[in-house]
């Protein structure tokens, strides 16, 4: 069949969810037998986040081929079980720089270059490049910002033509807004959200649904208001309530005929779902029979965002276990000092160190992986986070007392961390790491190898910099496993210590591809070893 196309916009105020949103419906039509890609089609001028602060950002996804993407496409991945690309995190910076390159090549033929049509032609191309890459039945695109942003003009002016183009029955608009609740009155206003579709309207596009964001229950009353003043049918007006998990929401949605919806204005045939799966997902969410807590140490602790994925790779590992994770964030520049490590581990069954860049905090990521090494505390490393384990290692136990990272000192007298090869002339930042899926070979015997039950694994990277192969034997005959290298033996891709319980670390970013059904392998294999560990000290294996 033809490929049905949903936009997804959101109006009020931003962080509304959208993308959580457009992530459950593509669930519910996944769960009816279609197929659905999803994109992201950001206003920012930037053309990707890859060089953008995470404070101000949050996390930075990177796909199998290679793109630094927003963190929606992380949640895109984990609810339709799909892996994306490039072609699915749009920005307004990766469309314009184009359209320059071809009107300095020569493309347009001497026209003069403007926002109608070339800018809105190329965003009209990204969606139909997607529609033929991927040939899905249904394609949902979300419109980053907020309706009345002057940034997103232009994809809302695409959205508008590409809607005609298509012809009717082809595409619908989904608008999320937003219901607050005023608690001196005791109500729902619905003004905002009036004027917000009001806005949308006079760009051209008239919503065919409306998901309403509220802290409480939408009253018939309300509802009905919506569907008068916005002109759509009541049963189009859909309640979107806070949840306290994100894999709520699409049975939520669902309970009130979401999906029937979308596919009744496409005038698609009703299929039942089948979301048992999800709803057992759900049932172990909500009624957890244990917690165990997780420390994560980081630089960026003050927004739990720019280690979104991490945190939900945790969360999918413990569901497997029954358990709820309590996430105790460290903030590693705090950690400085040994002993102050030592207290704030002094009450959590396990331990990652996650990825980042520069040199702020990396004492005390040292100092917090040397307790879990000493203690046997389960630890996970992820990239900067098993280069941090190396210099440890290589300082603590190797006697390489100066051991660093050129990163972080380029005198360093041991640097047991280097600039990888490839990466020594090039220039700029963005995009040019070692980014993407790249194969690894596991070695028999070790925990790495008992956790993947193969030795041939592809993860996702994002990095520059890689254990140097000078020092790889020294470390090695202290007792570090290498247990993860590049299939030609170049690359140190994972290390271990057989003597802990679990103490295990990767250059590359298992989180990127943990699934809520389907947990990545390392991190079952550290709330595996830090449930145990909960189990020996009755400290935190307590009922929820």
């Amino acid at each position: 069949m033809a490929t049905k196309y949903i936009f997804v916009t959101g109006g009020v105020v931003s962080s509304l969810g959208k993308g959580i949103v457009a992530a459950s419906l593509g669930r519910l039509l996944k769960a009816r037998g279609f197929s659905v890609v999803i994109q992201k089609f950001d206003p920012y001028i930037n053309v990707d986040p890859g060089t953008m602060s995470p404070f101000q950002h949050g996390e930075v996804f990177v796909t199998d081929d290679g793109a630094e993407t927003d963190l929606d496409l992380g949640h895109y991945e984990r609810f339709i079980d799909t892996d994306l690309g490039h072609i699915n995190n749009v920005t307004s910076g990766s469309v314009y720089q184009t359209v320059i390159n071809k009107e300095r090549h020569g493309d347009y033929l001497g026209a003069t270059v403007q926002t109608i049509p070339h800018i809105t032609n190329e965003i009209k191309s990204r969606l139909k490049k997607a529609t033929q890459q991927f040939k899905p039945d249904f394609l949902i695109a979300e419109i980053g910002g907020t309706i009345g942003d002057i940034e997103s003009l232009p994809f809302i002016e695409a959205i508008r033509q590409f809607r005609s183009e298509a012809g009717f029955g082809n595409s619908i608009s989904i608008h999320v807004t937003l219901l607050p609740y005023l608690p001196t009155s005791g109500e729902l206003k619905t003004k905002p959200s009036q004027h917000s579709v009001t806005n949308l309207r006079s760009y051209g596009i008239q919503p065919e649904i409306l998901v309403c964001r509220t802290s409480k229950p939408i009253p018939k009353k309300e509802k009905e208001k919506m569907a008068l003043f916005c002109s759509v049918p009541l049963d189009a007006v859909i309640e979107c309530k806070d949840m306290k998990s994100i894999y709520e929401v699409p049975l939520s949605l669902e309970e009130q005929n979401f999906a029937g919806v979308v596919l009744n204005r496409l005038m698609m045939e009703y299929k039942e779902p089948d979301l048992s799966d999800w709803k057992n997902l759900v049932d172990k969410i909500k009624n957890p029979k244990h917690t165990i807590k997780i420390a994560i140490a980081g630089k960026y602790t003050k927004l739990s965002d720019a280690y979104i994925s991490v945190v939900e790779s945790l969360k999918h590992a413990g569901y497997k276990f029954d358990a709820q994770i309590e996430i105790k964030w460290i903030n590693s520049e705090e950690c400085v000092d040994y002993d102050k490590a030592k207290e704030a581990l002094s009450d959590v069954d396990g331990l990652v160190v996650p990825g980042g860049f520069g040199v702020r905090g990396i004492e005390g990521k040292l100092n917090v992986i040397r307790y879990a090494r000493e203690n046997n505390l389960p630890f996970l490393g992820l990239c900067l986070g098993m280069q941090c384990a190396v210099i440890e290692f290589a300082r603590n136990v190797v006697n390489l007392k100066d051991a660093n990272s050129t990163e972080f000192s380029e005198s360093t007298l041991y640097p047991v961390i280097d600039l990888m090869t490839e990466q020594k002339h090039v220039e700029g930042y963005g995009g040019t790491m070692r980014l993407g899926k790249y194969e690894c070979r596991i070695k028999n015997d070790t925990k790495a190898f008992s956790v993947y039950g193969t030795d041939k694994i592809f993860e996702r990277h994002r990095h520059r910099y890689e254990v140097n192969n000078e020092y790889r034997q020294m470390i090695a005959d202290a007792g570090m496993v290498f247990s993860g290298l590049s299939p030609d033996g170049m690359l140190c891709e994972m290390i271990e210590l057989p003597q802990n319980d679990w103490f295990v670390a990767c250059q590359f970013h298992p989180e990127f591809k943990s699934r809520p059904e389907r947990p990545h392998p390392l991190f079952l294999g550290l709330i595996d070893a830090a449930y145990k560990k909960a189990v020996k000290t009755d400290k935190s294996l307590t009922k929820v």
